[in-house]
């Protein structure tokens, strides 16, 4: 017999599934406001972080006894003395970025909040402070959306369950497990309930459509990304996706602290990267693995500081932006266009040896100009060489028959030494977009 509204609604959802029907999506509007954002900070954190392995992945096929430690051990020992919540949100905000997505819940099961459905938590670590409410506060202080990855795969319950910890196998998957699945509800219910207003949640599993249609019901206001949309990880799709999507990528080969062994993506690249992606209609999630002391290592904050730089300068061309309705990509420049109207952004790559204070001629085929198009390099203001008056840096374009000629000069100072490796911007107004051919 159906007692609840709640039971109600999935008992009709259900038979609208069998009948054919769609089921409840992402609010459209807010699909198009996460378009907006471009760019966001995956944050990967857990207790076994200490150890500097894989999250969660190192009890899959474990023996019981490191099981058993893994899950008594690890938290006795988890205590994140110097974390700082504004210090983090503080750098996040400078990088550009527009939201961080926090891993709440690994698939270990461990819960980086204060949950009532477990004690495998924070609050039993010496720490013993809620971690996500201390970083959601400080992510809304400096006006970041906030975003929590969620795990609905639960190693330590499944193993509390009697069954075999593995991400394939039976009863790993709310849609599987019934009682898995309740236990998702009151830790979903929990994060959405407790902590403000919530924008984004990233489900982890392989199979989670109950759980995504929950939140849909009960909570309209949360765009789904994982779970809803197409999230590459760890790769670039060859072609534009249609509707909204997010790639998600480590700075080096792990989601979580690497101390030994690790190989880091340099900033140039992860740049390059957050470029294509944008010229493609994604957003970048870019990934950081805090060290078991709350620290955010070195290398990686060098990188995060690398893109708050480039970022501080061009992030005009990398939000509120659309793929064009022409070629995204000519040799060494991609492109992008404003949402709402013919403004061309065009990323002028691989020109690490440009001397400062010299010209260089670009050409393409896919932007015209017209009498009412003005260019203009982002940063830039056209008037001055430091310590060369007499070298005229202005922003030129020439309409050829074929192809639109931009004449360029390197003038802004960014490092001291002059030479700076990443990409210049050039903005160019009422264009005409040339439709390709094939």
């Amino acid at each position: 017999m159906i007692k609840s509204k709640k039971c109600i609604l999935t008992f009709l959802l259900c038979l609208l599934s069998i009948a054919g029907f769609s089921q409840l999506k992402n609010n459209p509007a807010l699909e198009e406001d996460f378009m907006d954002m471009g760019f966001g900070i995956f944050v990967h954190w857990s207790v076994d972080s200490q150890l500097g392995s894989v999250i969660s992945h190192s009890m899959v096929g474990a023996s019981e006894d490191y099981v058993e430690r893994y899950m008594t051990e690890l938290p006795s020992t988890f205590y994140p003395k110097d974390y700082d919540p504004d210090e983090w949100a503080r750098l996040f905000k400078l990088t550009g970025a527009e939201y961080v997505v926090f891993t709440t819940k690994h698939h270990n099961g461990f819960c980086m909040w204060d949950t009532q459905t477990t004690d495998f938590n924070i609050m039993n670590t010496p720490y013993g402070k809620d971690i996500t409410a201390m970083l959601v506060e400080s992510l809304r202080k400096f006006g970041l959306k906030v975003g929590f990855y969620f795990s609905p795969e639960d190693f330590s319950f499944i193993h509390n369950q009697g069954h075999l910890i593995s991400r394939k196998g039976p009863m790993t998957q709310v849609t599987d497990n019934e009682e898995l699945y309740e236990y998702a509800k009151k830790q979903v219910d929990e994060l959405f309930t407790n902590y403000g207003n919530i924008d984004m949640v990233f489900f982890d599993s392989f199979s989670n459509q109950n759980l995504v249609q929950y939140v849909h019901e009960e909570y309209p206001d949360i765009v789904v990304t994982r779970g809803e949309m197409e999230t590459p990880e760890q790769k670039i799709p060859d072609a534009p996706l249609p509707g909204p999507w997010e790639t998600c990528m480590t700075m080096g080969t792990q989601w979580a602290y690497k101390p030994t062994n690790e190989e880091y993506k340099d900033g140039g690249d992860l740049i390059n990267k957050l470029i294509e992606i944008r010229a493609k209609g994604g957003n970048f999630l870019m990934n950081i693995g805090p060290k078991p002391n709350g620290e955010i290592p070195i290398e990686q904050e060098e990188r995060l500081r690398e893109m708050a730089l480039w970022m501080f300068i061009n992030n005009e061309s990398v939000k509120n932006v659309r793929t064009v309705p022409s070629v995204i990509k000519e040799g060494d420049l991609w492109f992008t266009k404003a949402k709402d109207d013919n403004t061309a952004y065009v990323f002028i790559t691989n020109q690490t040896a440009w001397p400062y204070g010299k010209r260089r001629l670009f050409y393409t085929e896919s932007i015209r100009g017209t009498d009412q198009t003005e260019i203009s390099v982002l940063g830039q203001n056209d008037l001055v060489v430091e310590y060369s008056p007499d070298n005229k840096p202005t922003t030129r374009y020439s309409q050829r028959e074929d192809k639109l000629e931009l004449s360029i000069t390197r003038a802004q100072r960014v490092y001291n030494n002059k030479t700076w490796p990443n990409p210049i911007v050039v903005k160019l107004t009422n264009v005409e977009f040339v439709q390709s051919e094939k």
